[in-house]
């Protein structure tokens, strides 16, 4: 039994080094890659035209399924220490059934961002649309931004 319990907080804590890389992802305009430095960037200049609140799933909507399997191996261990007997087995398939949702709701959550979706004029008339996490950059109608793009990456900042 006492494998059992440490085999499952070994997945657990598997699971959530694996919630950890998919958390570190990140679209903010202030985080910049290894490959991204030391790159120029090309400029342009415009003004703000809206901004809307947006969220970004940095899963792309495929969570990875540590969450699922990590939650049943700890629920179904939980829940096979509950009952005895037979009940004990049918508490651990509950448990773990119970324990796969939970940690595919927990992964799902993890993995959403509050963003911007901001829409520029640029000063030769274009019209773009970035979406950008959300930073400590406060951005409003009317204000005069920077584009600055590299290798199919936009980003907004003053």
């Amino acid at each position: 039994m006492q494998k059992m319990i440490r085999g499952s907080l070994a997945i657990g804590l598997f699971v959530v080094l694996g919630l950890q890389g998919c958390a570190s992802q990140s679209s903010s305009p202030d985080v910049y890659n290894g490959s991204q430095t030391q790159r120029e960037q090309t400029v342009r200049m415009g003004t703000i035209e809206s901004v809307r609140a947006i969220k970004i799933k940095t899963n792309n909507g495929q969570p990875s399924g540590l969450g699922m399997i990590g939650g049943a191996a700890v629920g179904g261990v939980a829940g096979s220490m509950i009952g005895g007997g037979n009940g004990s087995l049918l508490t651990g398939i509950v448990g773990g059934i119970a324990g796969a949702v939970a940690g595919n709701a927990i992964e799902n959550g993890v993995a959403v961002r509050d963003g911007l979706e901001i829409t520029v004029r640029l000063d030769d008339g274009d019209l773009r649309a970035i979406t950008q996490e959300t930073t400590g950059e406060m951005f409003q109608a009317g204000d005069r931004v920077r584009l600055l793009s590299s290798s199919g990456v936009t980003r907004v900042t003053h």
